[in-house]
């Protein structure tokens, strides 16, 4: 059974999901793949523990602090692959970036491969179920890019900049 509350972010309402014990979900309003399957099942309730952790977590994050992910219990539904691909990103640190192509390369070595489709990072990463915390949005192109958002560019831009990176140098992808 899974459950959900609401958070209020400065950047917009942030929807919580939780199996009882562990996050499993984290997406803003608008933001695609929002819910997955996750949020057609789950039960509203607020009073669940791991809400008021995750909570606590985002109010010291939007205050500019830099709380640690291995502070929360997560336990994010996806492929092993997908797992593998979230677990590199939790270890991107706070107000740094790195490209899809490194992660492929990690993930090649992980996979004990020649190469890693650099597509198939993209689409696991794309596909993180609890954003900011699992921090996809630290990932840019190899050009410097600020491409693949699943919440939007503009809100990559605003976490980055809360994250104080600076974020002049990248670039917006032109749309098609």
């Amino acid at each position: 059974m899974y459950y959900s509350t609401e958070y209020q972010s400065p950047l917009g309402v942030f929807t919580l999901a939780a199996d009882g014990e562990n996050l499993v979900g984290g997406w803003f309003e608008e933001q695609k793949y929002y819910g997955a399957s996750i949020l057609a099942t789950a039960v509203k309730d607020d009073e669940i523990p791991v809400f008021e952790q995750t909570k606590a977590w985002l109010d010291r994050y939007f205050a500019g602090q830099k709380p640690a992910i291995s502070e929360l219990p997560l336990a994010p539904v996806g492929t092993d692959f997908r797992q593998a691909v979230w677990q590199i990103l939790c270890e991107i640190p706070y107000g740094q970036l790195t490209t899809y192509g490194e992660i492929a390369k990690k993930m090649a070595i992980k996979l004990n491969r020649e190469t890693m489709s650099g597509q198939a990072v993209g689409g696991a990463v794309g596909h993180n179920p609890i954003s900011i915390i699992i921090p996809c949005h630290r990932v840019v192109g190899s050009r410097g890019s600020l491409t693949g958002y699943a919440g939007g560019i503009d809100l990559k831009i605003k976490l980055l900049e809360l994250e104080g990176v600076d974020v002049s140098a990248l670039t917006v992808p032109k749309a098609k």
